[in-house]
């Protein structure tokens, strides 16, 4: 049994051919939201305000603008029948995405403490990039990534391997780093306290944005073992996003706290 949205297309090529569409879309999306992102910084979490729509609650609004990246994957997973689906590599693909998604969407909003609210019009547009990216990235994946059956076992695709090894350590240690960022930052006001603090250990000895840091490298190393435009996409356009949200709170750290340490930067260890 395939998914209800199959009947849009007369044959898997359309399908495909609207996947690949929907990557390079993204990819457009990401290169005009980058110039946007020079003038103006995203309107949620400490630069929210209420000129982009009423204010949803932010353990509320995190809840529901993930939950599509994670419950349409599933329902296409259920509903869908696919032999791509069974193969190795697609499925280990498939579960970095879940794996993100699952602690993203059922376990990290009900663990926010405080958090301003969100404006509606960014929370509205991530319940979009949630529902168009879960559908792009699990779709592709159960039913159009071409691995071959013992692709990530066979040494004769050992470039192949390696790509795929090496994509998969640098997705674990971004997951990592980000699940341990977000860690740092939710522990930084004890019991009754309010306001900023500067966050210190881990990664935030040497970036600002450590949980930002963090997420881009997860995405780079599922594009590079996902070797696809979807995954790419996906890669490229966390990386704007988060990129300018990281300068931005640089910038932003370095203005409120004079003791701010001189020698952090803003995203990339000791470069920038």
């Amino acid at each position: 049994m395939d998914t209800p949205l199959s009947v849009l297309f007369s044959s898997a090529e359309d399908e495909k051919y609207v996947l690949d569409c929907m990557a390079y879309f993204m990819i457009l999306m990401a290169a005009c939201t980058f110039v946007c992102l020079l003038f103006k910084d995203a309107s949620y979490g400490r630069y929210s305000s209420s000129k982009y729509g009423f204010l949803v609650n932010a353990k509320l609004a995190w809840f529901v603008q993930e939950l599509p990246a994670f419950l349409l994957p599933v329902c296409l997973l259920i509903w869908a029948s696919s032999a791509k689906s069974s193969l190795l590599a697609n499925q280990l693909l498939i579960a970095m995405y879940m794996c993100h998604y699952t602690q993203r969407s059922l376990i990290y909003p009900f663990l926010i403490r405080g958090g301003k609210p969100t404006p509606f019009l960014p929370f509205f547009l991530a319940v979009v990039f949630c529902t168009y990216n879960g559908y792009m990235q699990i779709r592709y994946l159960s039913h159009y990534a071409d691995y071959p059956a013992d692709w990530v076992t066979n040494p004769c695709f050992i470039a192949a391997l390696s790509w795929f090894v090496a994509g998969s350590a640098l997705w674990l240690l971004g997951w990592l780093i980000n699940l341990h960022s977000d860690h740092i930052l939710r522990n930084l006001r004890g019991p009754g306290e309010s306001g900023y603090k500067i966050p210190r250990g881990g990664m935030f000895e040497y970036v600002s944005a450590a949980n930002y840091f963090g997420e881009i490298t997860e995405w780079a190393g599922f594009a590079v073992a996902g070797q696809s435009v979807h995954s790419a996409a996906f890669a490229i356009f966390t990386a704007v996003v988060l990129s300018s949200r990281a300068f931005s709170h640089h910038k932003w750290y370095l203005a409120k706290f004079e003791d701010y340490p001189k020698t952090r930067k803003a995203l990339i260890p000791f470069l920038v």
